[in-house]
């Protein structure tokens, strides 16, 4: 369940004249364009850009980036994006990192459908002139480029129906492969990838059942090991994304200094989506809101932009 808090039918014109006029004058009225776009769903903002395109022959995105700055800013310029043309910012700006950010991939190839998935790699080929897949083989080695070229490559089957039998067998390949530690096995790769998400819980309970634990407890995590963090994360994001989400957020506001990316991100790409969910999830195991802990590390226009999103006003 979102957390957006959006009305029905505004308008756009209205829209893209109020955020015009909080862009003139001596100062920025930030204030007036988290009131404005705080409130929109995606469909309401695509219909500002182009009704503010139409009147003042300007882009507002680019228009809204030399009016703002910070983490405020980047929380807006993605915020505003279509979905699909956001998370293949975000996919870019995480191959590009001297260190690449595995997550933010898997979670864009794991999490959403299958549809969603396409559509990212789409808009990352207009953006960018070149496909998802080759930038992650450039910028990739060994094992965590095999994985995540996998998980980006694959089109699963997205249906409900599993096949009891074939979870069995996998749950024993799994368990055997692990027990020869041989962690990157194509046989763990090739199920984690291909399998439906369905199909795959399917082996994951198998699994547990017969072995009387989770996999990701017998895939004991090795900080300089990514390839085996990347493949506990896909199987976290499969499993139980509001659980692996609820991690990030968690992770994100306890760290010594806020880690403002990973914040951003969970909450400008959930809060159409299931945020709600997510933000229950933070309550029960930290006996704190959400909304509490965002207000408490973050500030000013920036910790404004993000209550709103959260449905809460500062």
């Amino acid at each position: 369940m979102a957390t957006l808090i959006a009305p029905d039918h505004p308008s756009p014109v209205a829209d893209a004249e109020a955020l015009r006029k909080a862009c003139q004058g001596w100062g920025t009225d930030e204030k007036a364009i988290i009131s404005i776009i705080g409130h929109r769903n995606a469909v309401q903002k695509k219909l500002i850009i182009q009704a503010y395109e139409d009147i003042y022959q300007e882009d507002l995105i680019n228009r809204l980036e030399s009016e703002l700055s910070g983490d405020f800013e980047r929380a807006v310029y993605r915020w505003m994006l279509d979905p699909a043309d956001r998370d293949a910012v975000l996919v870019n700006a995480a191959i590009k990192q001297t260190v690449i950010d595995y997550r933010v991939i898997i979670e864009i190839s794991c999490i959403g459908s299958p549809e969603d998935l396409l559509a990212v790699k789409r808009a990352y080929q207009h953006r960018y002139k070149h496909s998802m897949e080759e930038d992650l083989a450039a910028h990739t080695t060994g094992d965590i480029r095999k994985l995540l070229f996998a998980l980006v490559s694959v089109y699963r089957y997205d249906g409900d129906e599993i096949n009891a039998r074939l979870a069995h067998s996998e749950a024993d390949i799994l368990h055997n492969v692990i027990e020869e530690k041989v962690l990157n096995h194509e046989e763990i790769i090739r199920i984690v990838s291909t399998r439906s998400k369905a199909q795959f819980m399917a082996t994951l309970n198998r699994y547990k059942d017969d072995y009387d634990t989770s996999i990701t407890k017998h895939l004991v995590e090795d900080p300089a090991n990514h390839y085996l963090a990347a493949l506990r994360t896909a199987i976290r994001c499969i499993n139980d994304p509001h659980k692996y989400y609820e991690k990030i957020l968690r992770n994100a506001l306890n760290k010594r200094g806020t880690d403002e990316d990973a914040l951003t991100r969970v909450i400008v790409t959930r809060a159409e989506k299931d945020l709600n969910e997510i933000k229950e999830l933070y309550y029960k195991r930290n006996s704190v809101s959400l909304d509490h802990a965002v207000a408490k590390h973050t500030s000013g226009d920036y910790k404004a932009f993000l209550l709103t999103l959260l449905g809460k006003e500062d």
